[in-house]
């Protein structure tokens, strides 16, 4: 055998018995004979054809995620956005409407107005704590319903099992944003809803270093879902979704973490003198706090709060610049605590117009030390 062609041939890859599963990275996939390449041309092919035909990784994360959301089938996407993004193609065509929970993702919003529009997709945003009142923003053309509850900044949470049940007898789709929850802490299913959507770059993987999303859908779902994928061959990279995995089996034990320090330094937070109003729907001042108790099992690290007095925009930035232990930047449900500040504004009227809005994703750090650190910086408002 000539150099060249040894150099390609060998050595083949070996094997290992390990706990997590190996990546695969690639485009071609071999057949093990001709028998195989006919049945993949014939459709009929069950195991892998390609490398966007969802890698080992890929699949290992789908199945342990769905079985998790007690789904009929997950599908993962490049990220959160897409995953919203996906089940808008997989689930509208030309001619339908949408309604969107005012409080769901902005760029999913954005989305709608900008792109779906062009190809005859209409929607229209309903409040952000809509529940049976869904029946007065519906049309005859509507099509799928997506709620986000609790909405990742104002924190508003919806009727879900009324939404779901007004819809279902339309025969309209419901979809519902749960990466505040995580199927730990609210499963859709039992409450009607069709579709359930994560941004896994958050709880999930909980480390902040993976852009990734998912969808798992209900029996009545899961053949378009599945479709759409494979017709755009949607599929996620394979280090992603190891990573995914991986964050699964510590899901558990990092989000009864989260949960406990967010609500120690929401309770401190409501004694302090420079805060207003702490929004954090396992606090029984969150206006829903009823809907959050009756449908969820826990809650999560993300809250926001306004301040007392309106801050000028020079203190506002002299508290934020002092953080120590919070960064500052967008997304959330990481070991690392964060922290963002912006003037409340929606398309539809809500109660925080106009207001600033602290949001704090409350990380892994001891809480103790987090007070400390949100004291010092709050001094400096007053």
């Amino acid at each position: 055998m000539k150099t060249a062609t040894e150099l390609i041939h060998r050595p083949r890859a070996a094997e290992a018995n390990m706990i997590n599963p190996p990546i695969h990275r690639g485009s071609t996939v071999l057949f093990k004979n001709f028998e195989d390449l006919t049945r993949a041309n014939a459709g009929t092919y069950e195991g892998i054809l390609y490398g966007t035909d969802r890698l080992p990784a890929q699949r290992s994360f789908e199945e342990a995620l769905c079985a998790l959301e007690g789904g009929r089938l997950t599908r993962a996407f490049q990220s959160g956005l897409a995953a919203i993004l996906g089940t808008f193609y997989a689930f509208t065509k030309a001619g339908d409407h949408i309604l969107l929970c005012d409080n769901a993702y902005g760029p999913g919003q954005l989305f709608c107005r900008d792109v779906l529009s062009r190809f005859g997709v209409t929607f229209n945003c309903v409040p952000a704590n809509v529940g049976a009142d869904i029946v007065d923003y519906l049309k005859p053309n509507t099509r799928l319903i997506l709620l986000e509850s609790p909405g990742s900044n104002s924190l508003e949470i919806q009727d879900i099992p009324a939404v779901a049940a007004v819809a279902k007898a339309r025969g309209i789709l419901t979809a519902l944003d749960n990466t505040w929850a995580t199927p730990l802490y609210l499963d859709p299913f039992r409450h009607g809803v069709d579709l359930s959507i994560h941004s896994v770059s958050k709880y999930i993987s909980g480390h902040s270093d993976i852009l990734l999303g998912a969808v798992t859908a209900t029996d009545r779902c899961a053949e378009a879902l599945d479709h759409y994928c494979r017709v755009t061959e949607t599929y996620a990279q394979p280090e992603d979704c190891h990573l995914a995995l991986r964050g699964l089996k510590t899901l558990p034990v990092r989000l009864k973490q989260h949960e406990q320090s967010a609500l120690e330094i929401a309770r401190w937070l409501e004694l302090h003198p420079a805060v207003g109003q702490v929004i954090h729907p396992a606090l029984p001042c969150h206006p829903e706090h009823a809907l959050w108790k009756r449908d969820f099992t826990g809650s999560t690290g993300l809250f926001s709060f306004t301040l007392k007095q309106e801050p000028e925009p020079s203190k506002l930035a002299a508290f934020i610049d002092s953080l120590r232990l919070f960064g500052i930047g967008y997304s959330w449900g990481g070991y690392h605590s964060l922290v963002t500040a912006a003037r409340h504004h929606r398309a539809l009227p809500s109660r925080y117009d106009g207001r600033t809005l602290v949001r704090l994703s409350i990380g892994l750090e001891d809480p103790e030390d987090l007070k400390a650190d949100l004291e010092q910086g709050l001094a400096r408002l007053y």
